[in-house]
């Protein structure tokens, strides 16, 4: 069947990126394509991506985006249609995406709220002879696009929200609902007041026609206190419209086949060949498994649990290598591993995309210990790699790896180690089985094997994605 679809958000690679929402916006119009669905973008035009667009058509005007006119700007960056909403008052600043060099934006609000605001105009009215069947809002930086389409018209127009993370929920004060151009008999508990403020996440989630996150286990969690964040009950109350679809990588840029030296399922003497450059790279003699950690060093991540697991599977011959930045506290507790432990552990602090591949070729297993997923890309480039992850049963973790079962075992289905709840004794047992299984050398092939083989590119989440459009528009 096919349409139209209006995609908005904060982030796109390869444009801008801060983190995995970026990868998901930048994937979806090459995937959708082959669906027969075609998908625009809407960005800011933050200071790195003006020069960019110089030269750019404009295609659309706004006289009055809070304090400044702004236009829009149509491209093609790498394949993917690009529309940059041109603001300078908004977005040509120091500093990443929300934040200068020093501190968040005080007027995150309403910079988000000109994005949403033109993402519902270019939706209601279209755009030079392009008008979407769908408005496709991502996190709470567009999540006031679809209250706009329903308080302002929606042009029949049909909207999504994707919850990337529930964490982060742009909140506003009060005071500012009739500056934000929302009505004020919205104001209460059931569509836009939130604990005595506004939300643009809580408008997208009242307002929105569908609701998506992105995996079908953090799609449930989210209705409980422990994973909601005090969005629980507002998601609960839309149940009906609300479903899980997983994120895919990109297997072009991931791909064992490519890397050097290249390897694959049928032939993994490059795998050995990478982990042996890579315990050189790092100076590490590990007789076990090589387990990599590549993340934000942060509790959300589960990173705190190293200290408390890390030395038995050191003891039992394993070897660990941390890659990522975050927390002081947790960069200072890596780094006091690779102290205690030399040959054994080794840190780089900060994040380097070549190094991150070496590491997934080379390594055994990969470690995901955390404590909420939405989705996770991490474990999927293990298991691409053949890098069997170790991962808490949270979110999207859950819904990627099967784990070593006896079960899963005996069916020869298992592709890496699981544990449940997340903490130190389950993470440590999970790193003891991880021990056992690199013992058995048929075993450890099969699991690599069964990991290589699962699907994690694009196309059955395109194909979701897809298939809800043509719902919501039928």
């Amino acid at each position: 069947m096919g349409g139209r679809v209006l995609s908005v958000a904060s982030e796109c690679v390869p444009l801008v990126k801060t983190g995995g929402l970026a990868d998901v916006v930048g994937a979806l119009p090459s995937a959708l394509a082959a669906t027969g669905w075609e998908m625009k973008v809407l960005l800011p035009a933050y200071r790195t991506l003006r020069a960019q667009a110089a030269n750019w058509p404009v295609v659309w005007q706004e006289a009055d985006l809070w304090g400044g006119p702004g236009r829009v700007l149509a491209g093609d960056v790498e394949g993917v249609p690009i529309l940059l909403l041109d603001a300078p008052h908004h977005y040509d600043r120091d500093g990443g995406p929300y934040s200068s060099p020093t501190a968040e934006h005080p007027d995150n609000a309403v910079r988000f709220a000109a994005l949403s605001w033109v993402a519902a105009g270019i939706a209601r009215e279209g755009l030079d002879g392009w008008k979407p069947d769908v408005l496709h809002a991502h996190d709470w930086q567009a999540g006031f696009a679809p209250a706009y389409l329903a308080y302002h018209g929606n042009g029949g127009v049909k909207s999504v929200l994707t919850v990337h993370n529930i964490a982060f929920q742009g909140w506003a004060p009060a005071h500012m609902l009739g500056v934000l151009r929302l009505p004020g008999h919205a104001f209460h508990p059931e569509a836009l007041e939130y604990y005595g403020g506004i939300s643009s996440l809580k408008a997208g989630l009242v307002t929105s026609d569908w609701i998506t996150t992105v995996s079908p286990t953090y799609a449930a969690e989210l209705m409980r206190p422990e994973f909601g964040m005090g969005l629980q009950g507002v998601i609960a109350a839309r149940g009906p419209v609300v479903s899980g679809i997983l994120n895919g990588v990109d297997t072009g840029i991931w791909d064992p086949a490519a890397e050097e030296p290249a390897f694959g399922p049928k032939s993994m003497a490059g795998k050995a060949a990478a982990r042996a450059a890579l315990c050189a790279e790092f100076a590490l003699d590990v007789p076990g498994p090589l387990a990599i950690v590549v993340s934000r060093l942060t509790d959300q991540k589960g990173i705190d649990l190293l200290p408390a697991v890390v030395p038995d599977f050191i003891l039992g011959g394993g070897g660990l290598i941390v890659l990522g930045s975050g927390d002081p506290g947790l960069e200072a507790a890596v780094r006091n591993l690779a102290a205690r432990f030399p040959g054994r552990v080794a840190v780089r602090i900060g994040y380097d995309e070549a190094m991150s591949h070496r590491l997934f070729a080379g390594a055994d297993a990969v470690l995901v210990p955390s404590r909420f997923e939405p989705c996770g890309l991490t474990q999927m480039y293990g298991l691409r790699y053949g890098t069997l992850p170790v991962v808490s049963l949270v979110g999207g973790l859950a819904d990627t790896v099967i784990g070593a079962s006896p079960a899963a075992l005996a069916a020869g289905v298992a592709t890496g180690v699981t544990f449940h709840p997340v903490d130190a004794m389950a993470f440590g047992r999970a790193m003891a089985q991880l021990l056992d299984l690199y013992r058995q050398p048929k075993l450890w092939a099969k699991l690599r094997t069964n990991a290589m083989a699962q699907p994690v590119g694009w196309e059955a989440s395109a194909a979701a994605y897809a298939s809800l459009y043509e719902r919501l528009t039928a």
